[in-house]
């Protein structure tokens, strides 16, 4: 990527996450344009992100590969890894490369590195005091961060943050943690359509999710209720990869 479709291209995240904070937004997608704009623009290969619910559960919430899911579901199973030490320091994690880890993350380590990953960054989803998440960067090689880089991804997550606490100066808590569990329930039925897609049709589950995106675009229609009508049998599968 030059450095004029690169600038060009952060411009588009930032006025996209801007977006969100002067109407209603699709946390969901808003979440997923997140991690797949930060491995567009940034020195990684795959993203996730991990916000917490009410109780102050962590919970896989975007991610820019199933391998990054799956990796970031283990950190959270295990209660190690990168965005858990993110989250409960609020600072920034940064490891070029995972085979110096080990010691740190005795159980995590081996996994990311069976997933192939072999450096990750984690960044706070944070305003002021409040962490509320995590965004992580991986990379398949070692690799040192740049300064440049570390400043994007902190001011991605920190726009991201603004755009989901904002919510709470319009509503009561209650309502926002309506909206985070509708989010993470969302979150579920999607998985469950990318896997009826995937199945159905004989696609990887990140080929399927990228023709669910598409079919939502394309009809003007949120995510969760193009995969909502996947998953009940109100859409047929080859209907959603002719998008």
């Amino acid at each position: 990527m030059t450095t004029t479709d690169r600038h060009s291209e952060l411009a588009r995240a930032f006025v996209q996450l801007a977006g969100a904070l002067v109407g209603d937004f699709d946390v969901a997608d808003l979440l997923q344009g997140l991690v797949e704009r930060s491995v567009q623009l940034l020195d990684a290969d795959a993203a996730g992100l991990v916000l917490s619910d009410h109780r102050g559960t962590l919970q896989v919430m975007a991610s820019s590969t199933e391998g990054a899911r799956r990796l970031e579901l283990f950190q959270l199973q295990a209660d190690e890894g990168p965005c858990v030490d993110c989250f409960r320091g609020g600072k920034q994690i940064a490891e070029p490369d995972l085979r110096a880890a080990v010691s740190a993350w005795p159980r995590f380590v081996p996994v990311a590195r069976e997933v192939g990953f072999a450096a990750v960054q984690a960044f706070p989803l944070r305003l002021r005091g409040e962490v509320i998440g995590a965004l992580n960067l991986f990379s398949n090689s070692p690799i040192a961060f740049s300064e440049d880089d570390q400043q994007v991804a902190q001011a991605l997550a920190d726009v991201a943050t603004i755009a989901i606490l904002s919510e709470r100066a319009l509503h009561d808590r209650e309502l926002l943690v309506a909206q985070l569990e509708g989010a993470l329930n969302s979150r579920i039925v999607i998985e469950q359509a990318k896997g009826v897609l995937a199945e159905a049709v004989g696609l990887d589950v990140d080929a399927a999710f990228a023709h669910l995106r598409r079919a939502a675009r394309s009809s003007r229609r949120r995510l969760v209720e193009v995969a909502t009508d996947l998953v009940d049998g109100r859409l047929d599968p080859s209907a959603v990869v002719a998008e």
